[in-house]
């Protein structure tokens, strides 16, 4: 009796300060709306957008659709239109990006699936995200930095972003 009493007390005292925790900060409360960051003159520009997440299969799966294309510029990297990542297992869940291609380089980065299950989870990749946007377009490749304390994430944006720019190689 006394074992169940103990368990009792310990698993209350657990959901009382996890749900504390949640009312002292109001970023682990609900999901992140991620930034889309598109590049544009000298600096690059953030604007709030909200990202849906599905949890899907740990598969990896490839889906290249071009909403758009146009004939590319003499001297562009890319062919113009929106191009999904592969879907890429972050460990804590999947990371799934597109790449927005517009007058031959890349223009923005759209996060299409990230970990959002745990409330860490969300608040690492709403500080990671947005920089490897920023940072993917400001290289114009995949070849970015790896963000400490959030490197599976990391690892998975960049495959993500590595298999969408392939497809929109012209």
């Amino acid at each position: 009796m006394k074992k169940i009493f103990m368990t009792v007390a310990v698993f209350a005292t657990f959901v009382v300060y996890s749900l504390a925790i949640r009312h002292q900060n109001p970023v682990l409360a609900k999901p992140a709306s991620l930034l889309t960051t598109s590049s544009g003159g000298n600096n690059s520009s953030n604007t709030t957008t909200p990202s849906s997440s599905t949890t899907s299969s740990s598969s990896t799966t490839s889906t290249t659709a071009p909403t758009t294309t146009t004939a590319p510029a003499a001297n562009s990297l890319y062919k113009d239109g929106t191009y999904n990542g592969s879907t890429q297992n972050a460990y804590w869940g999947n990371v799934q990006v597109a790449a927005i291609i517009s007058n031959g380089k890349l223009k923005s980065v759209k996060v299409l699936q990230y970990p959002n299950t745990h409330s860490t989870s969300v608040y690492i990749n709403q500080q990671a995200l947005p920089y490897l946007q920023q940072e993917a377009v400001k290289s114009q490749n995949a070849n970015i930095q790896i963000i400490s304390g959030a490197t599976f994430t990391s690892q998975a944006f960049i495959q993500s972003l590595t298999d969408a720019l392939t497809s929109a190689r012209s």
